[in-house]
């Protein structure tokens, strides 16, 4: 299989092209070869309900008789916005497929592999299965767990302090950290953020789709936040209700704890087709999200507060033994200059 490999990491390439635009699709990428080993065709699934990698590396040969087809995710068997992928495999004569992971979909999970294998063709893989796991961690999330993908962004000082005493946040880290929140703000179906960082900071978080928790319905729907995309405002359910507005929907929230119930509104934004969030808040929300977090974008700037009274990046419990930690992972590390990227995984 290791003849394979540079091919498998073009597909991985290539489905990343379409990072946060095939939602709730995976993303894949698929590659051609000639008898040669040569490549003759490339494909990826571009954006949910267009051709899926296979079908449009496939659709730009005349002649597939013979050739090795690589894909990253297990070919698909059954009918969804396109038909299977599998049926246009043997239809155009492919000898062999290489794979890097079984599709998480019940509705494929294995299928797709024996019914190629039952027309004769010749099936490799699993090849680089952990990377193609880590590409559609979010896929495979919400089809194993149907639960909504959690991540959360935060940038703090040295000691932890994501604003002053006074709220003064703007701006811990520098430009080139701040474009990469941007970048990986894309990644998502939507953001979500708190009443009190929407009062407190007006961000704009330009975003298809975004959910401000505001259990008191304080913000103004005239503030940044709400000027563009799909905005749904959870709140105390035992409020007057207020009427949807354009692009506003309200969505009535339990309330435990004197907090918003964190468990329901995720299974809420799942039921609504929202497969993956990134929380961008302060402390208190970050605290209340932490026990559901897959995964955290954690920047650091090379500044010290010294400031007893300062922001926290986490707050909302009290710990007495550091064996009650929330345990996480580092996945990856990046440098921004001067700030540095730390990603983690839940351990």
């Amino acid at each position: 299989m290791k003849q394979y490999i540079t091919y498998m990491t073009k597909c991985l390439e290539l489905a990343k092209l379409a990072q946060g635009d095939t939602s709730p699709n995976p993303m894949v990428g698929c590659v051609i070869l000639n008898e040669n080993n040569e490549i003759i065709s490339t494909g990826y699934h571009k954006k949910y309900g267009e051709n899926h990698a296979e079908r449009d590396a496939l659709l730009k040969l005349d002649n597939a008789t013979n050739c090795t087809l690589i894909v990253n995710l297990e070919p698909c068997s059954h009918y969804g916005k396109t038909p299977p992928c599998a049926d246009l495999i043997i239809e155009k004569g492919i000898k062999k497929v290489v794979f890097g992971m079984t599709d998480p979909n019940p509705l494929v999970a294995g299928k797709g592999l024996e019914k190629l294998r039952n027309a004769g063709i010749e099936v490799i893989g699993p090849l680089m299965e952990d990377d193609c796991k880590k590409l559609n961690e979010v896929f495979i999330t919400n089809q194993t767990e149907h639960r909504v993908f959690v991540a959360l962004k935060t940038a703090t000082t040295l000691d932890g302090k994501i604003a002053t005493h006074s709220g003064d946040s703007k701006w811990i880290t520098s430009a080139p950290a701040r474009e990469e929140v941007r970048n990986i703000r894309k990644i998502y179906d939507a953001i979500l953020t708190s009443s009190s960082t929407v009062i407190a900071d007006n961000p704009t978080m330009f975003h298809k789709k975004k959910i401000i928790l505001d259990r008191e319905l304080k913000t103004n729907i005239n503030s940044t936040i709400y000027a563009q995309g799909e905005i749904y405002v959870c709140y105390d359910e035992k409020l007057n209700a207020p009427q949807d507005i354009e692009n506003i929907h309200y969505i009535p929230t339990p309330v435990k704890n004197n907090q918003l119930d964190v468990k329901y509104i995720l299974g809420t934004l799942f039921e609504l087709g929202i497969r993956s969030i990134l929380v961008e808040s302060g402390g208190i929300l970050n605290g209340s999200f932490l026990e559901y977090t897959d995964k955290i974008y954690h920047f650091t700037a090379p500044k010290v507060l010294g400031d007893n009274s300062g922001k926290s990046a986490f707050d909302g419990k009290t710990t007495d033994k550091i064996s009650q930690a929330t345990n996480f992972q580092i996945e990856d590390v990046k440098l921004f200059p001067p700030d540095l990227l730390v990603i983690y995984t839940k351990g």
